[in-house]
Formats: C-alpha cells, structure tokens, sequence
C-alpha cells in the first residue's frame, strides 16, 4: 500500500534526564491517538526511554515509530518518526538539534546549563521543525539565527531576561572600569 507524500516528516523531539524525566518535549502530530495528550506522551516517553536507557545502537522501533537517540552526561535526545521514515533523515535532525545545543552551551551539554538557556533551546527545536516539517539540518545556520546578539534588537522587542541581562552587563562593564 502506498501512502501519500508529505512534508510532515517529524513526529515529535525529546530530551529527557537520566531518570526518563521530561525535560523538552514537541509533539508535532497532536491527531495522532499516541500523543493526544500530555499523559499519552509520558506513557509514550516512558517506553522509549526503558527501550534506550542500555541500548547500544541508536536507531529503535516502538509502537510503529522509528526512534533514533543520542545521550550525553545525564541527558537523553531523542527524534521519532513513522515506522517507514528515513532513518539518516531522522539522524541529520538529531544531530542538528544535539549540535546546535553544544554550540550554544559550549560544548558543556548537561541538565542544569539546558535549563539555564531553555529559551534558546526551544527556539532551535522550532528552527529545525515546523509543525513536523524539517526546515533546518546545518548546525551553524540554526546557531546563527538563535543567538542574535541583544544589541542588535530594539529595545521595545527584547524580553524581560535580555534588558535585565544588558542591564547586568552595563553595571558589570561600569564598576570594572
């Protein structure tokens, strides 16, 4: 049987700690009845991560899902797919997200720095998928348009965290001199 193309490639991204913790997660095919709710996704993560936590390889097959992971220190990175998707596709899309995220944080890939930068964390997951559509595989790119320096934003644009944080900066800069 032949299924129709579509763009909608990527069913969901996830990292989860060392205890098969939640830590982020996007679901990007919410009609689909595995990842429905908040609860189904859980259940959903639970069962990867049991099937991944002493896994060697990095390609696995659950629930008619192909899921390739990556884990690091204490976190575990994980992108799914349909059964019948293409695992390299599946493997550029975790290794643009795992890359992107050690550029980010240099190369210091733990729990407590991925919460201290989860605003730019998230923005990568949306510069790699859209709405299950892979947009971005090049690390630097997605770096690139995640890391905008505060400078470079107007004032009326910038969020709470960034004026405080060039705030921080300018008092910083004011007593060192």
């Amino acid at each position: 049987m032949a299924f129709p193309p579509s763009l909608q490639t990527i069913k969901g991204i996830c990292i989860l700690d060392n205890d098969g913790k939640r830590v982020v997660s996007k679901y990007y095919d919410t009609k689909d009845e595995t990842f429905s709710t908040v609860k189904d996704q859980k259940v959903f993560e639970g069962k990867v991560f049991k099937a991944t936590e002493k896994s060697s390889s990095e390609i696995v097959a659950i629930n008619n899902y192909t899921v390739v992971f990556r884990s690091n220190v204490d976190l575990f990175f994980y992108v799914f797919g349909d059964s019948r998707e293409n695992e390299l596709m599946l493997l550029s899309v975790l290794n643009a997200l795992y890359e992107s995220i050690s550029m980010i944080l240099r190369k210091n890939v733990e729990k407590r720095a991925l919460f201290d930068h989860m605003d730019s964390i998230l923005l990568i997951c949306d510069e790699i998928v859209d709405r299950g559509i892979l947009l971005e595989c090049d690390a630097n790119n997605i770096v690139n348009r995640v890391h905008v320096k505060s400078e470079d934003i107007p004032l009326s644009e910038q969020t709470v965290t960034q004026v405080f944080q060039s705030a921080k900066e300018s008092l910083k800069w004011s007593l060192l001199r």
